[in-house]
């Protein structure tokens, strides 16, 4: 499950993979009205990421890396956003993945200084989807999602090579 905090919206996308097919399972926005109290708006989102997480039973939880932002309101507020997120995933024993913003469009277009368009733009073709996910941040979610089922499977090919690699004892 890939996650896209955010006070107003946060983006979530629920993925699952066969081989090496990957298909999207659900994906989406939780949103909160801006004139709700702080905290009830955070609870709205713990508790939408709960249910999601209480449906779904994802084996990871991902998020980008909260990056220092030039307003410091709202980096405050993904901060905040991000905490109950991370709390829901604690909460539910998952391990949480994260990932900087060059190496999650690296996983998703081969390029890390691709743009919001063409991460989306690959986001829905990597996932065979009618249209590019709205609003961005479901398709940031849906992009961190793949970014971690690629790192998951360079960690299995590198545990692989490395067991593969040991010499055996007669």
């Amino acid at each position: 499950m890939g996650v896209d905090p955010g006070l107003a919206r946060t983006g979530y996308g629920i993925l699952r993979q066969e081989g090496q097919h990957i298909a999207p399972v659900e994906y989406g926005c939780l949103e909160t009205p801006p004139g709700m109290p702080l905290a009830q708006r955070l609870l709205h989102l713990h508790e939408g990421i709960e249910a999601l997480l209480r449906k779904h039973r994802p084996n990871y939880l991902a998020l980008e890396l909260l990056l220092f932002s030039k307003n410091a309101r709202t980096a405050f507020q993904v901060g905040q956003a991000r905490g109950v997120v991370l709390l829901a995933a604690a909460k539910a024993g998952l391990e949480v993945k994260e990932y900087n913003p060059v190496t999650v469009k690296q996983a998703v277009t081969s390029y890390g200084g691709a743009s919001k368009e063409q991460v989306q733009r690959m986001v829905q073709m990597l996932l065979s989807l009618p249209a590019v996910p709205r609003p961005d941040d479901t398709a940031d979610a849906l992009a961190v999602a793949l970014c971690c089922l690629q790192s998951l499977g360079m960690e299995g090919a590198a545990l692989h090579w490395r067991t593969a690699s040991l010499p055996t004892r007669d």
